[in-house]
């Protein structure tokens, strides 16, 4: 970690525990002003015995957080590192480290209520309510595949209080230029209708040497519409529905450093060389519904349902080179994933000293894969059929034991079943090589039980022990991996200062982690698939602090964890493919073979005290502004700090290869208001920051240039 990092790691965390200081005589301002939803009851983040993060959606904007990926940049512990078709989400260093479809989340985002597969989230946001990032398992009212954590994005809803909207424009660098707006209308007393929407476009941040596509240009748009009813005091409806379209010409990547193809590498991250044209093509429509009726004794009854089909078309230039001294690799690709969703809870009043929660939960997704890999030499096609069924059971109790005292009880039941049919072929001649189907179930009990303890209303101390677990799967039609589980054991405080001018959440946690999933070759085939490779400590401290008095607005959060893997062989096929160019899919040679097989033993390692992959030590940020009035205007400047520190993306830990080295960002913004009317300067990685966000293969992806631009926006 270098200096200027660990001088803003010292800084945040004196601001979180010297925050008492902080506290000064204002206007009575409450703590409640950031509201948590995603445990089924609406409560006040000082409320809430989780570790957790909460984003206004009118703050997105302002701190330059256009799209999921850019939730690290203001959430501690939170890394999303890119790698192609889908992204690897990872909180404390746990989610997702496989890119097979036969693997699950281990950090489960939704959107609107409905499951988000791991596939890449295809729009920027817009019209968004909040954002709210759970650090840790959720065994109770998440349950499977939430080892990590969970991310909720919440769009607006509509309102029957008054129309209102607003129409926003933007120009940028890069030739970026976007239009998107929303309008609430209500219909009548009982009767609202909200409908938001984005268009965004702009060129690549890369030339490409051959002249071909441009990776990464953006041409994007979302349409959302939502529906509220709410005939009674009782009752309400809210039903939406959404499309979404992206093509940005294709993933922009380099070879790595100490693979096959680095000799082909450009000297400028933002040059590329392909050969061959490249496409990335996502889709999305989802529909939800969600329908509450509430007792005149308090209780909720609550029923959500939701659809999703997501697709993405992509064609690869899979070696990222011009060489014609190498085989080119191109791969076609076509991925589509639908998802069911279907939840029910009953919830009862929350006002009385004992409390409770009842749901059930099921979901099924049917996903499709048709991939045609052209190695020049020959074809191969790859056909997946797969489908998982996940269901859930949970409850959890609440009771006071007195006044300062209470203790909450939950525990859900989850199953997870997969099935699936497929066939890998050689297209000339037409012969089946290989079956990635099968079969496989699971189950398994997970829960949490907290001990809260409020010594009056400005402090909260609490402490839990919870399990998570992620399901497991197959690797082939005779081989299997066994679920990831997760003993966590945290403790928290929450304190407000100030009557609610200095909010500050600080907490500790250790991890007992078992079944880490990863692609890994296996000697015996030679052929890579998912298996349980290790079991891993990881513990860690948490804090972040929110000040809000007159003009001023402080937010920042530090995280550090500290991961260790149990010592597991493993043979490190980077090291294996550099030093044997054109051999692959070949096992273990028997004592006297000489050929058809490979001897793997040179490249044979052990994960002993390597860290979790995905998982910085420390992740810091921090935003700063200061509303003034300038004479009938209010303009309001922005500094936002982020810091992720270096992180690996395979187990062999080489500090070349497989290390994304830290990276440190600044954005900036200055907002000026004059009533509805309302510009914005803002820039993105102020200093141009070179980065690495992620690797697939030999190839590794890069984040976004220093960008600027002027938005406008009227509110009505």
């Amino acid at each position: 970690m270098n200096s200027h990092a660990l001088k803003a790691g010292a800084s945040v965390l004196a601001l979180v525990v010297a925050s008492p200081a902080l506290a000064m005589q204002t206007d009575d301002q409450t703590a409640d002003v950031i509201t948590v939803t995603g445990q089924k009851r609406e409560a006040g983040l000082q409320d809430t015995s989780a570790a957790v993060s909460v984003l206004a959606g009118d703050d997105l904007q302002s701190q330059g957080i256009e799209r999921l990926d850019d939730l690290q940049n203001a959430t501690p512990g939170l890394s999303i590192t890119d790698s192609g078709l889908t992204q690897s989400v990872n909180i404390r260093g746990i989610g997702l480290a496989s890119g097979s479809p036969n693997v699950s989340n281990g950090v489960a985002t939704y959107y609107d209520g409905v499951f988000q597969p791991p596939i890449v989230s295809t729009n920027s946001f817009y019209d968004i309510g909040s954002v709210e990032v759970f650090r840790g398992p959720q065994g109770t009212f998440v349950g499977s595949n939430s080892t990590g954590g969970a991310i909720f994005i919440n769009s607006r809803e509509p309102e029957l209080d008054g129309m209102g909207g607003y129409v926003q424009g933007e120009i940028g660098n890069y030739n970026r230029r976007g239009l998107e707006g929303a309008v609430n209308i209500p219909l009548s007393d009982t009767l609202a209708v909200r409908a938001a929407g984005i268009f965004r476009e702009r060129d690549s941040y890369y030339s490409n040497s051959a002249g071909l596509t441009e990776p990464a240009a953006l041409d994007e748009y979302g349409v959302r519409v939502g529906l509220l009813w709410e005939p009674t005091a009782n009752f309400s409806a809210l039903l939406r529905a959404e499309v979404a379209d992206k093509e940005t010409g294709g993933y922009a990547y380099r070879p790595i450093l100490g693979t096959r193809y680095e000799g082909f590498r450009t000297s400028d991250i933002r040059t590329l060389n392909y050969d061959t044209d490249t496409r990335n093509d996502e889709r999305n429509e989802q529909y939800t519904g969600r329908f509450e009726y509430v007792t005149d004794g308090g209780t909720t009854f609550r029923g959500i349902a939701g659809y999703q089909n997501k697709s993405i078309s992509n064609l690869y230039d899979m070696d990222a080179t011009n060489s014609t001294t190498l085989p080119s690799s191109v791969a076609d690709q076509f991925v589509r994933e639908e998802v069911y969703t279907a939840e029910g809870n009953i919830i009862s009043d929350e006002s009385q000293p004992v409390r409770w929660i009842l749901g059930g939960y099921y979901q099924r997704n049917e996903i499709l894969v048709d991939i045609t890999n052209d190695p020049a030499a020959f074809a191969i096609d790859i056909d997946i059929a797969n489908e998982k069924v996940t269901t859930g059971l949970f409850g959890q109790v609440s009771f006071d034991l007195n006044d300062q005292f209470s203790v909450d009880v939950g525990a859900r039941y989850s199953t997870y079943d997969i099935d699936a049919v497929g066939a890998v072929r050689l297209v000339i001649p037409n012969i089946v090589v290989a079956d990635p189907g099968g079969i496989y179930d699971d189950d398994q009990f997970t829960g949490q039980v907290t001990l809260n303890y409020r010594p009056n209303e400005d402090h909260l101390f609490f402490a839990f022990v919870a399990k998570g677990y992620k399901s497991g799967g197959f690797s082939s039609p005779t081989a299997s991996f066994d679920p990831e589980t997760v003993m966590d054991y945290e403790f928290g405080w929450r304190g407000t200062f100030a009557g609610g001018a200095v909010t500050t959440q600080l907490g500790a946690f250790y991890y007992d982690y078992s079944g880490f999933q990863l692609d890994a070759l296996e000697a015996a085939t030679g052929r890579t698939s998912v298996i349980n490779i290790a079991d891993a400590e990881v513990m860690g401290v948490e804090g972040q602090i929110q000040y809000r008095e007159g003009g001023f607005d402080l937010s920042a959060g530090f995280a550090y964890t500290d991961s260790s893997l149990s010592g597991t062989n493993f043979v490190d096929s980077r090291a294996f493919a550099f030093a044997n160019p054109g051999v692959s899919n070949v096992p273990q040679c028997a004592p006297g073979q000489t050929t058809g097989c490979a001897d793997y033993t040179p490249f044979t390692g052990n994960t002993a005290g390597g860290p979790n992959l995905f998982s910085p030590q420390w992740t810091l940020n921090a935003s700063l502004a200061y509303e003034f009035e300038v004479g009938s205007a209010f303009v309001t400047p922005r500094l936002t700090y982020t810091y992720i520190d270096e992180r690996y993306a395979y187990l062999a830990y080489d500090p070349v290869r497989d290390r994304l080295p830290s990276y440190a960002l600044v954005n900036a913004a200055v907002t000026a208001e004059l009533g509805d009317f309302e510009i914005e300067f803002w820039a993105t990685n102020l200093f141009d920051e070179e980065y690495s966000t992620g690797q697939t293969g030999n190839n590794e992806f890069y984040g976004a240039p220093a960008e600027y631009g002027l938005r406008t926006r009227v509110s009505f």
